[in-house]
């Protein structure tokens, strides 16, 4: 489907992500990989796909099951990797990254996916969709692998902003406990604040205020704030969501993605060096084949900008067919369940609530 008047033809029930073809490392085979795994799981679900029509149309040609599914836009712009967020956004207009926004504001697609450029990413996100009323800083969640039933915590901000003062905390903590209702299905998320330690004295000034606002507006805020946590307890289960600002936040993801590979690495390694440990892996394969599933940083792809007026997934700009497919199951559990509607309403009820809570800053 390559003509703008043919997704009159898309069912009304469908869920319809914006996907951004181009700025991917692994080029728009992956994209088109993983919207044939997605589409396969998911019979609701339909693409409006921005980039090199082209390019795109030669690889949908090989898959004849998705020409009914995606709708193309052609967009022969493209915004790089190495460049600049404030001048992407300058000349990022018409690009395929740009249009992929564009569609959530013109309320085309529910949400949007890009394996681009992060910064500039969010700059566009927030020049085209704007941030919710109440809302300073947009943050970025993403699903943590941890002992949680679900499997996973939600923690932010991974990078969106390097900054985070006490009241920015507090609206990633009910922003982050409106994604765990709607991605991971808990009824009232626990809340833990990133600190040095666990004592109510440690910690930066900004980290202690926060933690005295989010206490007092959990009930509002529907979360259960359990004090501050450590780096160890972010696998851990004693905690839903973890709130830190974007520069520790992002060093976390980094740093767990490269630990996951070493693990990876050292199993390969264990069980290559002699024949013994060859046979050893044979019977061993199955419990091998879960943990790699386990700690594959492509399974749990895709970091959720919240915030805004409208929901945008970040994938990896590394991400294969396998985690872009992961990135738009996100995309689909989230716009199903009417996350940004949803979203919105619990920021404009929790600021509505905490008017009468006044942090330290607004005393002295």
């Amino acid at each position: 489907m390559t003509k703008d008047e043919d997704r009159a033809n898309f069912p009304s029930d469908a869920v319809i992500v914006s996907i951004d073809a181009m700025g991917g490392e692994s080029g728009v085979e992956a994209i088109i990989g993983g919207i044939e795994i997605s589409a396969k799981i998911n019979p609701d679900i339909r693409f409006i796909v921005h980039g090199d029509s082209a390019k795109i149309n030669a690889l949908l040609q090989k898959t004849p099951a998705l020409t009914d599914l995606v709708d193309v836009r052609h967009s022969d712009k493209v915004i790089e990797m190495h460049v600049k967020p404030a001048q992407a956004v300058r000349g990022g207009k018409g690009s395929s990254m740009w249009n992929t926004i564009q569609s959530i504001k013109d309320g085309e697609a529910t949400v949007a996916v890009s394996c681009g450029n992060t910064g500039a990413l969010m700059m566009m996100s927030v020049l085209r969709l704007r941030k919710l009323p109440g809302v300073s800083r947009p943050a970025i969640a993403v699903l943590w692998p941890s002992r949680n039933p679900s499997g996973y915590n939600v923690m932010l901000d991974m990078g969106a902003d390097i900054k985070a003062d006490a009241k920015d905390l507090l609206q990633y903590a009910i922003m982050g406990a409106s994604y765990a209702r709607n991605g991971l299905g808990l009824t009232r998320p626990r809340v833990g604040l990133l600190n040095i330690g666990t004592e109510d004295n440690k910690g930066r000034p900004e980290l202690r205020e926060a933690a005295e606002l989010i206490e007092a507006t959990q009930e509002a805020s529907d979360l259960e704030y359990i004090g501050f946590v450590e780096g160890s307890d972010m696998p851990s289960d004693r905690v839903d969501i973890i709130v830190t600002d974007g520069f520790t936040g992002n060093v976390a993801l980094k740093a767990g993605e490269g630990t996951a590979k070493l693990i990876g690495q050292f199993l390969r390694d264990a069980f290559t060096h002699s024949t013994m440990a060859k046979v050893a892996a044979l019977f061993a394969s199955g419990p091998l084949k879960r943990l790699k599933n386990r700690i594959d940083p492509r399974r749990v792809n895709g970091g959720v900008f919240l915030g805004l007026n409208g929901t945008v997934i970040k994938s990896h700009g590394s991400a294969d067919a396998i985690g872009v497919s992961a990135a738009i199951k996100l995309a689909f559990k989230l716009a199903k369940n009417g996350f940004s509607e949803k979203l919105a309403a619990r920021v404009a009820s929790a600021a509505a609530a905490s008017k009468n809570t006044p942090s330290k800053t607004d005393e002295a």
